[in-house]
């Protein structure tokens, strides 16, 4: 299958690529502004070796102390790095592949970042976007919801929290409503982050399920699927065939949440956002590429990730330099705090022992060791043309999305 929609461009060293394109596009980025959840932790822990023994030993005492196991619902994290510092990475990186640099940070269910970025710079240059968490039938999907009008923005992000938060709102009436709303805002452009990966942990049928459920009442008001900086070329490769096979473009989507610039990166002629997403929503065609990082291992990658996360910064400002600074939990009853607050080296010796080995472990010169594990479908290839696309059938997907999902008036 030849790629209708795509041009996809794989890096194996730094390239100039301004005879490719006039401007990148980084899509999917995230700050100290980020809530992110933890409530995967009991479903890994319980798994790893060594760490599970201790993890059980904890839930034991946390049970015994408040009557009930340890729970992370209302728990989050946020990642080191300040919305400033995110922008100017990315820009760093795209300016010097050769390329003007448009930034599109999308934390989770929340604009702030945004918002201090364009009292500096351009709203065409960094548009108001964020991560929106689209609660669906037994799980949720991840929505990026790029360039929102500057004069509405706060409005409507009030709006799809509303949907996000509201459990009264959760019906497909009311999601076809919003999401209705949004693709009448002609600049405006609405991506189905990373598909494919079972985010819910539910198992991989299930979320198929989910995710073929979502599509056929939905999928009309989707512009685009993500392929993922932080997902393997396997699941990446199947995005673009089900893309192709729905007749969609796919834009890339970094998903950085440490210090590392993101690993995939938008081609684009255009000078504006609006101009870009235009090219998605009417034309439905675009061009990516793959940066030289993302062909390491996505484990060592994920690895240093963490390492970047836990790690301790000492120029931060107080209260953000180490990686229990930037971690709420409701500890001891008294609702969400920084765990700072109760701990002063960083937990149970296990847990100090355990953050120590993650950030070690993330370190770039055990990268050889998993080169050599890498299994072979997620080996990126050297050349598109090496790649052996295959179409999916998703007709009874196709069939219910209309030929013009995005009417721009």
């Amino acid at each position: 299958m030849n790629l209708k929609r795509t041009r996809l461009h794989i890096l194996h060293q730094p390239k100039d690529l301004s005879k490719e394109a006039k401007t990148g596009v980084s899509l999917h980025c995230h700050t100290e502004h980020s809530k992110e959840m933890l409530e995967f932790i009991p479903h890994y822990a319980a798994k790893l070796p060594i760490i599970s023994y201790f993890w059980k030993r904890e839930n034991r005492k946390h049970q015994e102390r408040r009557g009930k196991p340890i729970e992370f619902t209302d728990a989050y994290w946020s990642p080191p790095l300040t919305a400033h510092e995110v922008y100017k990475s990315e820009q760093i990186q795209i300016n010097e592949a050769g390329l003007e640099a448009i930034a599109s940070i999308t934390d989770h269910d929340c604009i702030d970042a945004n918002l201090q970025i364009n009292e500096n710079t351009a709203n065409a240059q960094a548009p108001i976007s964020m991560e929106w968490t689209v609660p669906f039938e037994f799980g949720f999907f991840h929505v990026g919801v790029h360039n929102l009008p500057p004069n509405r923005a706060v409005e409507l992000t009030k709006t799809l929290l509303d949907f996000t938060f509201d459990k009264e709102n959760h019906t497909a009436v009311k999601l076809d409503e919003v999401l209705a709303m949004l693709n009448a805002l002609p600049e405006v452009l609405v991506i189905l982050n990373h598909p494919l990966w079972d985010i819910e942990i539910v198992g991989k049928e299930k979320h198929t399920l989910l995710l073929k459920n979502f599509l056929k009442e939905h999928g009309r008001w989707i512009h685009a699927l993500e392929i993922n900086g932080f997902r393997s070329w396997s699941e990446n490769k199947a995005v673009i065939e089900m893309a192709e096979a729905l007749n969609l473009p796919i834009v890339t989507g970094g998903d950085r949440h440490g210090c590392q610039p993101n690993t995939v990166v938008n081609l684009t002629n255009s000078v504006t956002f609006a101009e870009f997403a235009e090219e998605i929503r009417v034309d439905k065609r675009s061009e990516v590429v793959l940066m030289p990082e993302y062909k390491e291992p996505l484990h060592s990658r994920q690895l240093q990730s963490f390492a970047e996360i836990l790690k301790h910064y000492p120029e931060f400002s107080e209260g953000r330099r180490r990686w229990f600074d930037r971690v709420y939990y409701d500890y001891d009853g008294l609702g969400l705090r920084k765990l700072s607050v109760h701990w002063t080296y960083g937990g149970p010796r296990w847990l100090q022992w355990a953050t120590w080995t993650l950030g070690v472990s993330g370190n770039p010169r055990w990268r050889p060791f998993f080169r050599y594990a890498m299994k072979s479908r997620d080996r990126v290839p050297q050349d598109v043309s090496q790649t052996r696309f295959e179409t999916p059938d998703l007709q009874e997907i196709s069939g219910s999305l209309t030929t013009e999902p995005a009417k721009i008036s």
